[in-house]
């Protein structure tokens, strides 16, 4: 029992520094927007294709890469405006977009739930949501067993993501995985999980940043 109320005090200290570090960065904006996605409930078309567009591009890239570009293939997609627009552009959406992603896989597959979505009515999505959000993300092309999770985080559950940072920190600290570690910051700080989620991830991805930055510059 004590190793655990000292694993806690650990994980929280961490944290708090964590969060501190976060807070007085640009990146403080990224907490308040998950804040409020998961506040509103709700999500539109427009919002759940551009976050299933952004997890999809960024499983296996760099997130400095896939920013730096996310604009444009907005743009090439209609702005996610509308599912059925995508669907009817499709090919042209693909084209254009590859000129500066160069993944065409995943741009097909953006289309191609694009056109799901169009066939069948955003209101079949978000009951599909409702019944299993997790198990409807994961049917969707590109989205996997860690992806699922980043992209229910996206859209405002209030849920973890397992991605190698996290689960690196919570073997550190001697947990069995990400969401035990998450739940366990929200039980003692009262932060969402999500927002847990979030802070840590961003601290970590920075100062691993950081370390390695200095590293070269010592070789």
């Amino acid at each position: 029992m004590v190793n655990i109320e000292a694993r806690q005090s650990e994980l929280v200290d961490y944290y708090l520094e964590a969060k501190c570090w976060v807070e007085g960065s640009p990146f403080v904006q990224e907490v308040e927007s998950q804040k409020r996605v998961v506040s509103e409930h709700s999500i539109t078309e427009t919002a759940f294709l551009r976050e299933y567009a952004w997890v999809v591009l960024n499983s296996g890239f760099r997130e400095a890469v896939v920013r730096k570009h996310f604009d444009y293939i907005s743009l090439s997609f209609c702005d996610w405006e509308s599912a059925e627009e995508i669907a009817e552009n499709r090919d042209v959406c693909v084209r254009c977009a590859s000129s500066v992603f160069g993944h065409r896989g995943k741009l097909q597959a953006i289309a191609e739930t694009a056109s799901l979505i169009a066939k069948n009515g955003f209101r079949w999505l978000e009951e599909c949501l409702e019944v299993d959000a997790l198990s409807t993300l994961e049917s969707l092309r590109f989205i996997g067993g860690v992806t699922k999770w980043h992209l229910a985080k996206n859209i405002g559950l209030d849920v973890a993501k397992p991605d190698r940072h996290l689960v690196r920190l919570a073997s550190r600290f001697g947990y069995p995985d990400v969401h035990v570690m998450c739940r366990d910051i929200h039980e003692q700080c009262g932060d969402l999980v999500s927002v847990a989620d979030l802070i840590l991830w961003r601290f970590e991805e920075r100062t691993s940043a950081l370390k390695s930055r200095k590293q070269d510059i010592r070789n």
